[in-house]
Order: C-alpha cells, then structure tokens, then sequence
C-alpha cells in the first residue's frame, strides 16, 4: 500500500446527518462507526474510506449521490473494539478479503473466513466483533435505497445501470429472501480488490466513474450468485406485518412514550386496521393490552432491582399516566399492589 492514502488517524466526518427512521417514540439513527473512528485515532489498524454525511472517510462528491459509504479497515494485530448492534439506511455488503471477522445479523452469530460476503438490509440490525473485531481486511459499501420500513419500496441511485428486468429480480430476490451470508468466488474477490484501489486513489472524486462501474459491476456479481444459489423467496418479507413486528421489537426500549393505537399504527407506518390486525396475529393481544402488558413487565423488574424508587417515579418510567392508575393495573393483573410485590420479591431473595 506504499504511495496510497491510507489513514491512520483524523478521520474526516461531516455535521450532515443522516435522516433517521423515526416516528412518534421509536427512532432508528444510523451508525456513526464511533468505535472505528477511535480505532483509527489510536492508530489500531489502517483505514480507508470515502463517504459522506456522517460516516467516517474522505467526502464523496455528487458524482455518486446514493452511496453512503464505501471503504476498507485492514487490522494486522489483536483488536479492542467492536461495532456493537447498530443499523445502517440502506443496503450493505461487508466482504472478507482475509483473516476472520466475528459477525452476526438478526440474531444469526458467525465467524466470517476469506471470500464471505454478508448482506444487511435497510435498517436491519448487525453487529461486527463479539465483543472485538477480528484481524482482516474488511470491507463495505452502503448505498441508500430510500426506505425506511420493510414493505416500502426499494429506489436505487439512477446511477445504477443494471436493465429494468435485472434490476427487479435482484431487488426481489434481496427483499424476500433471509439468507444473508454467502460463500463468494474469484470474481467478487477481485471486485473488490479494484474497489480496494478505487478507493485508495481517489481524490475529490476523481475516481467517481470507476467506483460507479464497480459498485454496478458487484451487483451484476450478486444477481449471478443469488441465481445459483437456489434461493426461496418469501413475500412476507416485504409485508407490511413485517414492519409492525419490527415497531413491536422496538417498543419495549420507548415504554416511557405516550402511546395511543393511532401513533402506534404511525410509528410503524401502517394504517389503523391493519396495525390492529398484525398486532393481534403476532402477540395474540390488541395493541394496547401489549402495551400494558409489556409496562407491566418492566414494571416489576424496576421495582425488584430499584428500591429506593417510589411508586409514582417507576409508574412514569414504564408509561402510565399516574400511580394510581399504574397501581390500578398492576394490582388487577398480579393480584398485590407494586410496594406489596416489592415486599415479597425482598423476601423470596432474603
């Protein structure tokens, strides 16, 4: 890499923020590689990236609007840190040129080896190292498809060039599938040993065409993978209960919120019937009783592992609009008022 850009530290960011998945209590903000950049700094492992918003790496220009993030860390020696859970707003390929790199996605833990390519759709929820990332070279490319649930629609940058068929069938494929880690061949490897110097050489965008050619290129690689690999498709995927499950998963991190049936159905982008409908399917519970339900279960463990709290703080905590009400519900479903719990549980560990 002698002659190349690689940096070792101050990573270039910028102020502009990517636009979160955000709706009344349940926000989704991308990933900032805060961990990375540190890495970086510290002069952990060499870096190289171009990017935009706040993703680390040298500015791409608007040569290639749409993508969001392409580059490469190369870690040589035992590593510290680790990109916990997070999310990105589009689409993103992670490949393995070498070494090992732990990695899971959507409750799926693995151990990336050389020539793995991983898929993360919008949105969807990853993780690289467990807890620390491995030593290898690892690289990816984020592009923005626009969406920010599971049943709207996919829009690729006009940039890309595949044919309107070609284009739909990998859409397709990718949106209805669950396989997300794919043993590559010779050709995806030497992809992105092109992107590899793509990236290495640009400056200010001078290289904006190549990358645009390669990053096209890797998809026309993808669909010729996707087509071998015998994949099922699964429509449900892309329905709109796929998008209440997601808001249900991420409803017990906003407990606090004042909810109503109708934010709930915002939040997870779906109309009020069809919210009610999904929700009972998946939780065999109407929307609110899930709610409380699930206040109800926070409550009791703040209330055995918080002592000095009262009943008023931990009623605001979990969402209900007052203690009275709080102990109301509490007492109809445990058959005990909260302090009277909170006495038993300190006996039953005493």
């Amino acid at each position: 890499m002698q002659g190349f850009n690689v940096q070792f530290f101050s990573v270039k960011t910028n102020i502009q923020e990517i636009q979160p998945y955000e709706a009344d209590g349940v926000v989704y903000h991308a990933d900032t590689c805060l961990p990375l950049v540190d890495a970086v700094d510290r002069k952990k492992l060499k870096f190289k990236a171009l990017a935009r918003h706040t993703y680390p790496g040298d500015r791409l220009d608007g040569n290639t609007l749409g993508l969001n993030s392409i580059g490469y860390w190369d870690a040589d020696e035992p590593q510290d840190w680790g990109l916990d859970w997070h999310r990105n707003e589009g689409i993103e390929f992670h490949f393995l040129e070498s070494g090992s790199m732990p990695y899971a996605q959507e409750g799926k833990e693995v151990l990336l080896t050389p020539n793995h390519l991983t898929i993360t759709r919008p949105w969807e929820a990853h993780k690289v190292g467990n807890p620390n990332i491995g030593m290898g070279k690892f690289y990816w490319v984020i592009i923005d498809l626009g969406v920010r649930r599971p049943h709207q629609e996919w829009v690729w940058p006009d940039w890309i060039t595949l044919t309107p068929s070609d284009l739909l069938r990998l859409t397709t494929i990718l949106r209805q599938n669950e396989k997300s880690i794919f043993k590559t061949d010779q050709r995806v490897r030497e992809c992105f040993l092109r992107i590899n110097k793509a990236v290495n050489k640009d400056e200010n965008g001078s290289n904006a065409s190549r990358i645009r050619l390669l990053v096209n290129y890797l998809l026309i690689l993808l669909l010729d993978i996707l087509d071998a690999d015998d994949i099922v498709l699964n429509e449900s995927l892309t329905d709109s209960s796929r998008s209440v499950q997601f808001f249900l998963n991420e409803l017990e991190k906003n407990l606090s919120e004042n909810w109503t049936i109708e934010l709930m159905a915002q939040s997870a982008g779906v109309g009020l019937t069809r919210f009610t409908h999904h929700c009972k399917q998946l939780t065999n519970l109407t929307p609110m009783r899930y709610l409380t339900m699930r206040r109800l279960e926070m409550s009791k463990r703040i209330l055995e592992d918080n002592k000095s709290l009262s009943i008023t703080e931990v009623a605001y905590m979990c969402g209900f609009a007052t203690s009275q009400y709080f102990s109301t519900v509490f007492k109809k479903h445990e058959k005990c008022s909260p302090n009277e719990y909170r006495l038993r549980f300190a006996e039953v560990v005493a």
